[in-house]
């Protein structure tokens, strides 16, 4: 009996060591392949066609052929799939940054139109792929799919936050009142956990002692309202895109300027890593043999469920970019403020790409740990794949060059505005012609939120919470020597 119990315990530790060396085998290919999708695309970064993300999703299925022939077909993962991984890990830090970086005066000055794209939009887009799923799927026979499979669709290749979406097909209360509520309770916790940074660090002044402190506390705290929110079964994707506004309004501001320029780049090069990160697992995860192997049978009924899917995406968000862009286009009084039909095609165009949050849904919603026994399920999961793969590389390189064609005075307007500064300072005011382009979509001024919220910002909110104004004193920074040199 002891010698068995010894030599099980044996096998037991090999089989351990065995599973760690496999793992740091794979986590070392892993970092390998991330760097050399880095490489690639600095190499082509003057493409017109490629991008990082397009680059890491071929690198990705490349990396999967290598695997499924090496394997005899058994597998295509270096990584397991996790939703945890994804969405506690990878997730935030991506959608901290889109918040943290977010051109704040242009967003609440077209703070209605975005929310009037945002909202309702969705609700259209989720309402045709829903409906549109429902009434074709049926013809083809793919399986016992549920109304709330139906309604997961819409919300999963909806165009804004589909957890949201999500967690509201889920309960049993009125979806609408958990719309609100979810929308509403999400962004507040973003907002709170943005301020109360902003005054702890405005009051304490970490910078006197440690510019360390002050930075590592915007990252937990960015963080931890990201939990917080998956904690209470919130959207924690608003949470954090709110809390990152906030952060980038007052808590930035409040720091030294080492610190500025530390969590700048710190926010942006972990959401870089992560954008990497995801698009070179969904390259590889795109050949899992497992989902495959159930539509194998039958694979023009796979490919006519993913052309069906990709087509409900097209007409879902051409059914509210054109028809709301007519009516804000109604509440335009001068014409260089509205949306133009190049204009339109172009937001059109450039939201059609379905990525990594698509490909988590869809695992979340038709499988138990990345794993399926159902036919239906393995034949969305297989769609999905098909349609995030598809919309990603053909959308993507045709984005490039369509912008150019459409608006092509995008880089001239950068050159116009930066020589509108030089003469400003030189010579006083020029006029010069406004010119039509999506960026001049986003800058146009309106007499509404912004107005209004910069009045109340100046006179209550920057006095308590900081902000732009707030210079941090640290003795020896460049601020104290400009301070000397001034005086």
């Amino acid at each position: 009996m002891a010698v068995d119990v010894s030599s099980l315990s044996e096998r037991s530790v090999e089989m351990l060591m065995t599973s760690d060396h496999t793992s740091v085998v794979s986590m070392n290919l892993f970092v390998a392949l991330l760097c050399a999708c880095i490489l690639l695309g600095h190499l082509l970064e003057e493409s017109r066609w490629m991008n990082e993300s397009i680059t890491a999703l071929a690198i990705g299925l490349c990396t999967g052929v290598i695997i499924l022939l090496t394997t005899g077909g058994k597998s295509s993962h270096l990584l397991v799939f996790s939703e945890d991984l994804f969405f506690i890990y990878l997730l935030p830090p991506i959608i901290f940054n889109a918040g943290f970086q977010v051109k704040k005066k242009q967003f609440f000055r077209n703070f209605m139109t975005i929310m009037t794209f945002g909202a309702v939009g969705t609700l259209i887009s989720f309402a045709i792929i829903s409906l549109g799923a429902m009434h074709f799927f049926h013809k083809f026979n793919i399986g016992s799919l549920k109304i709330g499979d139906y309604l997961a669709l819409g919300a999963i290749f909806s165009a804004t936050d589909s957890v949201c979406t999500l967690q509201v097909l889920n309960q049993d209360e009125t979806p609408l009142k958990l719309l609100i509520y979810l929308f509403a309770a999400s962004t507040i916790l973003g907002v709170v956990a943005g301020l109360l940074s902003a005054y702890v660090i405005k009051k304490l002044y970490f910078g006197r002692h440690s510019t360390d402190r002050e930075v590592a506390l915007m990252i937990l705290m960015a963080y931890l309202s990201y939990i917080l929110s998956e904690l209470f079964y919130l959207s924690a994707i608003l949470t954090v895109f709110f809390c990152g506004i906030v952060m980038s309004h007052y808590t930035w501001h409040n720091v030294t300027e080492s610190s500025r320029v530390t969590t700048k780049h710190t926010f942006a090069t972990l959401s870089f890593v992560a954008e990497i990160f995801i698009f070179l697992y969904v390259g590889m995860d795109a050949l899992d043999i497992e989902k495959w192997r159930f539509v194998s049978d039958s694979p023009g009924k796979s490919i006519a469920v993913s052309s069906i899917l990709l087509a409900l995406v097209l007409v879902g968000r051409a059914a509210f970019v054109f028809p709301l862009s007519f009516l804000t286009n109604l509440t335009k009084k001068s014409p260089s403020d509205k949306i133009s039909l190049k204009q339109q095609v172009t937001i059109w165009w450039a939201g059609l790409m379905r990525g990594s949050v698509s490909m988590a849904l869809a695992y979340n919603q038709f499988t138990r740990s990345g794993h399926t026994d159902l036919r239906a399920n393995a034949i969305m999961i297989t769609s999905t794949i098909t349609v995030v793969l598809f919309s990603t590389v053909v959308f993507g390189l045709m984005t490039k060059p369509l912008v150019r064609i459409l608006l092509p005075s995008s880089k001239h307007i950068s050159k116009v505005s930066l020589g509108v500064q030089d003469s400003e300072a030189n010579h006083g005011p020029v006029n010069i012609p406004r010119p039509t382009s999506l960026r001049m979509l986003l800058s146009s001024p309106s007499h509404t939120v912004h107005h209004y919220w910069r009045k109340f910002d100046n006179a209550f909110m920057r006095p308590v919470f900081g902000g732009r104004g707030f210079v941090p004193y640290v003795p020896g920074s460049p601020v104290e020597q400009n301070d000397h040199q001034w005086h």
